[in-house]
C-alpha cells in the first residue's frame, strides 16, 4: 500500500540482525507454505521446522528450497539435533544438513540432560557450518532455573559462537521465560537484560500477549520466535503500532494523551518504558 503514515517505528530490511521474526512451521504442505511465502514472507526471517517434524513429513528438500528462494532462512529443530545426539549419531546429523543445503542450525538440550561444555562445543563445531541458534531453557514444567545460570549460560553459547541465543518457552509459550499463565518472569527478565543485550536475544513469544509485552519493553525490533505462520503479518502490526494492544506505544505524547481511554499517568508510564529501550 502507497501510504505513508508518521510516527510509525522504522524496521531494518532484510537480512537483518535485530527485528527478527522467526516462524514455527509444525507440518506446513507445500502449497500451505507456499501461500504463507507469498503473503508474509518479506516479513519473516527464519522458519524452524519444528521439533521432529521434518523427520515425519514430505517434501521437505523442496519445502526449504522454497524458503530460501524467499529470503528465509530455514532451520531444524532442536529437538531433532538432540535426537542425534541421544543417539550418537552427530555425524550423520552434520551429513544431513548439508546434503538439505541448510546454513541455519539450533542447538538446544531442553529435553536432554547435557553437560553445557559439551552443548558449547557442538555450538563451536556447527558454527563453522553457518549461524547457529542456541536455545536456553527447559522444555519442562517445574524446571527452575536460576536468573545467574540462565546469564552466564547465554553468555558462554555466544562466546562459542551462537549468533543468537533463544530464550526458550515452547509452542504452548508457559515455560522457561513464561509462568504456566503464560506471563512472562519479570524478575528473570530485568536480570537476563543487565547481562546480555537484548539483540542477542531471540524471545520465543508465541501469544499474542506476550508479543505485546516484549515489543513495549524492548521495541519493534525485539527478536520474536516460535510465531504461528498465520500471526507473521498480525506481529508486525503489533511491531508497528497498528494494533490496539500497541496502538499508542510509539505515539508522541501529545497525541496519546489527547486521544487514549486511559489516564494520562499511564501515558507516562508507556513513555518511559519506550524511552528505556536499547
Amino acid at each position: 500500500m502507497d501510504v505513508k503514515l508518521p510516527h510509525i517505528p522504522e524496521r531494518p530490511a532484510k537480512p537483518r540482525s535485530s527485528g527478527i521474526t522467526m516462524v514455527m512451521d509444525k507440518g506446513l504442505s507445500i502449497r500451505q507454505a507456499e501461500d504463507f511465502v507469498q503473503s508474509a514472507g518479506h516479513l519473516v526471517d527464519f522458519v524452524k521446522l519444528g521439533f521432529g517434524t521434518s523427520y515425519v513429513s514430505k517434501n521437505v528438500q523442496e519445502k526449504i528450497k522454497l524458503y530460501q528462494q524467499s529470503g528465509i532462512k530455514p532451520y531444524l529443530g532442536g529437538t531433532f539435533f538432540e535426537a542425534f545426539v541421544v543417539r550418537n549419531l552427530f555425524k550423520q546429523y552434520l551429513k544431513m544438513i548439508h546434503s538439505l543445503g541448510l546454513d541455519a542450525m539450533e542447538v538446544s538440550d531442553g529435553s536432554i540432560n547435557m553437560p553445557h561444555a559439551v552443548k558449547c562445543k557442538y555450538i563451536t563445531d556447527l558454527a563453522k557450518h553457518g549461524l547457529v541458534l542456541s536455545e536456553v531453557g527447559s522444555k519442562e514444567e517445574g524446571i527452575l532455573i536460576s536468573p545467574n545460570k540462565w546469564k552466564s549460560m547465554m553468555q558462554k553459547e555466544l562466546d562459542a559462537g551462537a549468533w543468537k541465543v533463544i530464550a526458550e518457552a515452547r509452542e504452548s509459550g508457559t515455560v522457561g521465560i513464561y509462568r504456566p499463565s503464560g506471563k512472562a518472569h519479570i524478575q528473570l527478565v530485568n536480570k537476563i537484560l543487565n547481562k546480555i543485550s537484548a539483540d542477542n536475544i531471540i524471545w520465543e513469544a508465541p501469544i499474542k500477549s506476550q508479543q505485546a509485552f516484549w515489543i513495549k519493553l524492548l521495541g519493534a525490533n525485539v527478536n520474536l520466535g516460535n510465531i504461528p505462520p498465520d500471526e507473521a503479518i498480525p506481529l508486525e502490526t503489533l511491531r508497528i503500532g497498528l494494533r490496539g494492544d500497541t496502538f499508542f506505544t510509539f505515539l508522541p505524547k501529545e497525541i496519546a494523551n489527547k486521544w487514549i481511554h486511559h489516564l494520562p499517568g499511564d501515558i507516562e508510564q508507556n513513555n518511559d518504558v519506550q524511552t528505556n529501550k536499547k
